[in-house]
C-alpha cells in the first residue's frame, strides 16, 4: 500500500445482491481489506434504492439479476435521484445484454464475479476518482464493440417509441433493414433465443403482428428509410 492509499478515506460502499450466501460473502470480504467499509446490504434493487437514499454511499456493489426491481433499473433510479452515489456491476453475467444496459443506466464499473477482493477495491476507487472500473474481459468486450465496422443506429436517449427499450430499437431497426434472427444474433453478440425475446417484447409493446409489420413501423418511425430507386 502507498502511502496516499494509506491516508485515503474508506469508501463506503452498500452490497446489493438477492443471494444471500453470495452477499454475506461480499460483506465479509470487503470487511477484510483496506480501502473500503461496508454500510449497508440489500437483497433487491427496490432496498438497495432505499439504502442509498438513507445512507448516502460512496458506491452500490450492484447485482444484476434481482427480484423485484432489477439490477439495471436500480442502477437508474440511484444514477437519477443520488448523483453522488456511484455504481459498480458484480454480477455473473457478462454478455451484452447484460453489460450495455448497465453501462448506459449509468454503471461506472462492471466486474464479474470471480474478480478478487483487491480487484473489487481498485473498481471501486477507480470509479471515485472519475475513471472506469472495468474488468480486463469487459474492457476486451467494449473494445470489440467499439470497433464493429457498421454499427447498429439506435435513436437518441428518449426517442424510442411506445416504451421499446434500447435493445428492443436495435433489433427492430435490423428488423426494418432485413436481417434474419440469426443474422441480427451475429449482429448483435446475443443468441437466436435472445433476439426472439425481444422480438416478442417489442411486438407486444406496438402491437405488430409480423415482420413485415414490423418494416413498416420502422420505416414510420424513421428508424430506418426505405429504400430508393
Amino acid at each position: 500500500m502507498t502511502e496516499t492509499e494509506g491516508k485515503r478515506k474508506p469508501a463506503r460502499v452498500v452490497v446489493a445482491d438477492d443471494q444471500t450466501v453470495v452477499r454475506e460473502g461480499i460483506v465479509m470480504l470487503l470487511g477484510l481489506l483496506p480501502g473500503v467499509e461496508v454500510v449497508g446490504a440489500a437483497g433487491d434493487g427496490e432496498e438497495a434504492v432505499r439504502l442509498v437514499g438513507e445512507l448516502a454511499p460512496d458506491v452500490v456493489l450492484m447485482d444484476l439479476r434481482m427480484p423485484r426491481c432489477d439490477g439495471v433499473e436500480a442502477t437508474r433510479r440511484i444514477r437519477a435521484q443520488y448523483p453522488g452515489t456511484q455504481v459498480v456491476v458484480l454480477t455473473t453475467y457478462a454478455d451484452d445484454d447484460s453489460l450495455f444496459p448497465a453501462l448506459r443506466a449509468g454503471a461506472r464499473g462492471y466486474l464479474t464475479k470471480d474478480a478478487g477482493g483487491d480487484e473489487i477495491v481498485r473498481a471501486v476507487h477507480s470509479v471515485l476518482s472519475g475513471d472506469a472500473g472495468l474488468s480486463p474481459s469487459v474492457q476486451r468486450r467494449l473494445l470489440e464493440r467499439l470497433s464493429q465496422a457498421d454499427p447498429v443506429p439506435v435513436p437518441a436517449a428518449g426517442e424510442a417509441p411506445d416504451g421499446l427499450t434500447t435493445r428492443e430499437t436495435e433489433v427492430l431497426v435490423l428488423i426494418g433493414e432485413g436481417l434474419t434472427n440469426q443474422e441480427i444474433a451475429r449482429r448483435l453478440h446475443v443468441s437466436t433465443a435472445t433476439v426472439k425475446t425481444h422480438i416478442n417484447n417489442l411486438f407486444a409493446k406496438t402491437g405488430l403482428k409480423d415482420r413485415a409489420q414490423a418494416v413498416r413501423y420502422a420505416y414510420s418511425k424513421g428508424l430506418v428509410r426505405p429504400p430508393t430507386g
